[in-house]
């Protein structure tokens, strides 16, 4: 049964093509024919009942008012971001070097093995910085520094202190935690420098992931790291590369892991591997994890402690975005995402317990709160705020079942003083007493849907200004970019 028509890649000339997404046997599959290289049929998602569920949260945005290039080639040939873009920029990536302390035989970026340096100078990034936060109607309000490994670069700290001084409230760092874990004193001095989150690479919590996907042991590396980390407080983010038979095995022992440093661990964001760059392309549906087999492994190994049903779609946050946005009077940062883009949940840990958020909260009906107040604050305006204010401050702790709520965490006074009062202290109160385990995967040209790209909320800056989604860049763009603003590699800093 076909489900939808779109535009997919050619895998092997990364020709737009036509295509569409159908229903076959429980699983949802996507089929194209390219005239030179013939027809493709890969997977989409595993599980058709998983897949129509997250259609519930099909969240439409609004793009933005001032987009940088114009339609000429057609999506995703216009990147930059063009009129057809659907959502506003939620986390701005900058790229600071392609050089790389590793070799990892998987790697989207395809790091540290071309034959030129492409690496934008201070002044080039703080233009991007800059062009980021000038997106309307919301300026871009997160960056992380990637790359390559950001922190080959001697000035990465003052590049974390010039992403502060342009007006992000969070700045993180994508690394292998190379560097973080050999020379203690780079936690504390981007600590001190604003940075937010280490986004830190972690495929497992033995040694046989790292050798086989990063070409040597780096557990002790990673280990080290978290410890450094963890003696100047600065907030960890787990991201483990999933690949089926490699360490697939290991979801359950890797959220257990975070749980056990969770003073420093804020969250892991699981991230199936995407078949572009440096990553084998013979082997895409034998090594494959879509979404649905990520939250059934997580059920799986956690002996369903979190379950299937805990998991949604990352736009189904939308509804707290809409209602403070009518609180407030002007736009807010909101997930309009494409809802086959990722899956959430947040967790408490009571004495060992895992306890998902859903167990407490009734999330379906705390989104409808938030709903209704917003649609009556817009139709009554100024008047009907207050008076929206007061009884969503009745009402959402309605939706909590102090029952089976942790009873280390006051649920009720944190839901409160965050919607009634908008209290950005009780909003981090809540991220440090959880723990947010989600998945993101990103496209790669087998599994390519026009669609998800022009919802994409993580994009890329470039030094010519344009704005370019995930997707797209480490799918076709990302080589001639490079290429573009390549130096000679004897002007590395290093």
């Amino acid at each position: 049964m076909v489900i939808k028509k779109t535009r997919s890649l050619c895998p092997e000339c990364l020709r737009p093509v036509d295509a569409e997404v159908f229903e076959d046997e429980g699983r949802v599959l996507i089929r194209k024919e390219c005239p030179e290289h013939g027809k493709f049929e890969n997977v989409y998602w595993s599980n058709s009942k998983v897949y129509h569920k997250a259609e519930d949260f099909d969240e439409e945005g609004e793009g933005l008012l001032n987009p940088q290039t114009d339609p000429m080639k057609g999506c995703p040939l216009d990147c930059g971001l063009c009129p057809e873009h659907e959502s506003h920029t939620v986390l701005g990536l900058i790229d600071v070097t392609n050089r790389c302390n590793l070799k990892c035989p998987i790697c989207f970026a395809n790091a540290a093995v071309s034959n030129y340096l492409y690496e934008p100078t201070y002044e080039e990034i703080r233009e991007m910085l800059r062009n980021l936060r000038r997106n309307r109607p919301v300026p871009t309000p997160a960056i992380q520094y990637a790359g390559g490994e950001p922190t080959v670069r001697k000035d990465i700290v003052d590049l974390v202190k010039l992403a502060r001084e342009e007006g992000f409230t969070h700045v993180q760092i994508a690394t292998n935690g190379v560097r973080l874990a050999r020379k203690p004193e780079l936690a504390a001095e981007l600590r001190e420098a604003g940075l937010n989150t280490v986004y830190l690479q972690f495929d497992g919590v033995t040694e046989e992931p790292y050798i086989t996907s990063r070409g040597k042991n780096l557990l002790p590396i990673k280990l080290q790291a978290i410890e450094n980390c963890r003696k100047v407080g600065l907030g960890i983010v787990l991201v483990p590369t999933l690949v089926r038979g490699l360490n697939d095995n290991q979801v359950g022992d890797i959220i257990r892991f975070a749980i056990d440093n969770i003073d420093i661990i804020r969250g892991v964001n699981f991230q199936p591997v995407s078949f572009a760059g440096r990553t084998p392309a013979d082997r895409v549906e034998e090594q494959r994890i879509t979404i649905p087999d990520f939250q059934k492994l997580v059920e799986e190994q956690t002996g369903s402690e979190i379950s299937m049903d805990d998991f949604y779609p990352a736009s189904s946050v939308r509804p707290i975005s809409d209602f403070v946005a009518a609180i407030e009077g002007e736009p807010q940062v909101t997930f309009t995402c494409h809802q086959h883009c990722g899956t959430a949940t947040y967790i408490f840990i009571e004495d060992g317990k895992i306890i998902p958020i859903t167990r407490f909260i009734d999330v379906d009906r705390f989104f409808e709160v938030l709903e209704k107040g917003k649609d009556e604050i817009e139709e009554g305006g100024i008047a009907a705020k207050a008076r929206v204010i007061a009884r969503s401050a009745i009402e959402l702790p309605k939706t909590l079942d102090k029952s089976e709520a942790p009873e280390s965490v006051d649920i009720k006074r944190i839901l409160t003083s965050i919607f009634k009062e908008r209290s950005y202290t009780a909003l981090g109160e809540f991220h440090y007493n959880t723990l947010l385990i989600s998945c993101m995967h990103f496209m790669d040209p087998w599994n390519f849907d026009i669609d998800r790209v022009r919802r994409c909320v993580i994009h890329y800056a470039l030094p010519d200004g344009r704005i370019v989604p995930f997707c797209t860049m480490n799918s076709i763009h990302r080589a001639d970019v490079e290429r573009h603003f390549a130096k000679p590699l004897n002007e590395s800093k290093d």
